[in-house]
Order: structure tokens, then sequence, then C-alpha cells
């Protein structure tokens, strides 16, 4: 019975170092950490802040964030083009005009 959990062991084994020696898995694995890193730093700032550990949380925070909109700004800047055109044609074409 022993001899049966080890063969499956050794086949996942096998799989995934044949998959890390064809270059399949480490683009995949780089993309993940990637964005995960900073998504962890945010979590960890957070965590600091609440426990009580204000400065430090923060700093943390401040470094997460600023990791993740480097990691997305291949799509943040294209949203604020996209944004900033719709803003001017409403603009131009006279937007309404809301009043609270």
């Amino acid at each position: 019975m022993n001899n049966r959990r080890n063969n499956g062991l050794a086949i996942v084994l096998i799989v995934l170092g044949a998959i890390m020696l064809l270059g399949i898995a480490l683009p995949l694995i780089h993309g993940i950490f990637r964005i995960l890193f900073p998504v962890l730093l945010i979590a960890l700032g957070y965590y600091g802040i609440k426990s009580g550990r204000k400065i430090i949380g923060w700093i943390v925070l401040f470094i997460g964030v600023m990791s993740l909109l480097s990691k997305l700004s291949w799509i943040i800047g294209p949203l604020l083009g996209i944004a900033l055109v719709v803003w001017g044609i409403s603009v131009l074409r006279g937007g309404h005009r809301r009043t609270y």
C-alpha cells in the first residue's frame, strides 16, 4: 500500500520536472508571482495597520500599492487615455451640468 503512494508522488515529481525542463511552467509561475507578491504586500500592510503596527503597516502597504500599480501600468495607461477621450468629447458636446 505504501509503495503505491510513493509511485504517485514519483509520477507527480517527474511530470513537474518535465514541465519545468520544457519551459512551460516557469513563465506561468513568473506571471502569477508577478502579481501575487504585491497583493501579498498589500494584505500584510493592511494586517499590520489593523494589528497596531501602523508605521510599518503603512510602509509595507505603500510599497505594495506602488509595486502593483507599476505591474498593472500596461492596462492603467490605456484606460486613462480612453477616460480622457470620453471626458473631452463630453466637454465638447456641452455635457449635462448636474448640480447637487
